[in-house]
């Protein structure tokens, strides 16, 4: 890539378009969540992963992957989730350094009262707004940007991955602490806006 290239002005509208749609949906709906269901849209589609898996529990990096959110972003909201109720967070079985969120009846209780909330203002907002046809380009459009993105944002993970492990490991260096206290000191390093 040359350092004069850019953007033709269709492709600059079309970006700007869909920037601002996307943005402007997903905070309306933050907005009308927080108030109308107590949540946030991020807690949200966390609670809705989890629900969905089985057992309700998946490993922590698993479920930061299928939400599109960082280890450390995850972990800070399983915090505040765990404070709620709504999940458990408990070491991995089969390794030390692994950890499952399990969605608790709480936290199933609170996303059944939230789904009402959430599927009212996608259907006005989202769905209302396009067509048939529409809605099954913006489907594969959807899904043709993830998989142009997926080789550089799994690499984007797995090295933050990494320096997470680092940093709990230079923590238990330093400290003597326990490998829970590692790993909550390294998820709580903030990330620099990997995918």
């Amino acid at each position: 890539m040359n350092g004069n290239q850019r953007l033709t002005a269709t492709e600059r509208d079309v970006w700007r378009a869909h920037l601002a749609g996307t943005m402007e949906l997903a905070a309306h709906l933050d907005r009308r969540m927080r108030r109308e269901a107590g949540m946030q849209l991020t807690y949200f589609e966390i609670l809705s992963v989890l629900s969905e898996a089985p057992g309700r529990q998946l490993r922590m990096t698993e479920l930061a992957t299928v939400s599109q959110s960082s280890t450390s972003r995850l972990s800070h909201a399983v915090n505040v989730m765990e404070k709620s109720g709504w999940v458990i967070r408990r070491p991995a079985a089969c390794d030390r350094r692994g950890w499952i969120a399990e969605l608790t009846d709480e936290g199933r209780a609170a996303l059944a009262a939230a789904l009402p909330v959430h599927a009212s203002i996608v259907q006005q907002h989202l769905f209302g707004v396009l067509t048939p046809d529409q809605v099954i380009a913006l489907g594969r459009i959807g899904a043709a940007i993830r998989a142009g993105l997926a080789g550089e944002c799994a690499a984007a993970r797995a090295e933050e991955d990494a320096g997470a492990a680092a940093d709990a490991d230079d923590v238990q260096s330093a400290t003597g602490a326990t490998d829970a206290e590692s790993a909550e000191s390294a998820d709580d390093v903030e990330d620099a806006g990997i995918c």
